[in-house]
């Protein structure tokens, strides 16, 4: 006895051949490919962004002023950039896995 499920079909009822193969979606592996390419911008973002000069200019730091010691610690950038070294590393290995499967 099975697990999957059968057909409904009789065994005098063969199914017909219209002599057209399906062909797997592509959609799919699109979507994995603009995901891992976005997670990689944002990563690549994230790594690099705290380490400009620019990073001390923005709305947040001048909006709580309290936080403006946090918010330029090392420690917080770091924090950051390991954000970021997690999307790069997420958007590698989806493109390995990409590639592993259409082989």
């Amino acid at each position: 006895m099975s697990l999957t499920p059968e057909s409904a079909s009789t065994p005098d009822s063969a199914p017909a051949s219209t002599g057209e193969t399906r062909r797997p979606s592509r959609t799919p592996r699109l979507l994995r490919l603009v995901f891992a390419i976005f997670t990689f911008e944002i990563g690549l973002f994230l790594t690099v962004f705290p380490w400009v000069d620019i990073w001390s200019l923005n709305y947040f730091s001048g909006w709580l002023p309290a936080l403006e010691n946090v918010w330029d610690e090392p420690y917080f950038r770091g924090a950051i950039t390991g954000l970021g070294l997690v999307n790069i590393y997420v958007a590698c290995a989806e493109v390995l896995r990409l590639f592993r499967r259409s082989s």
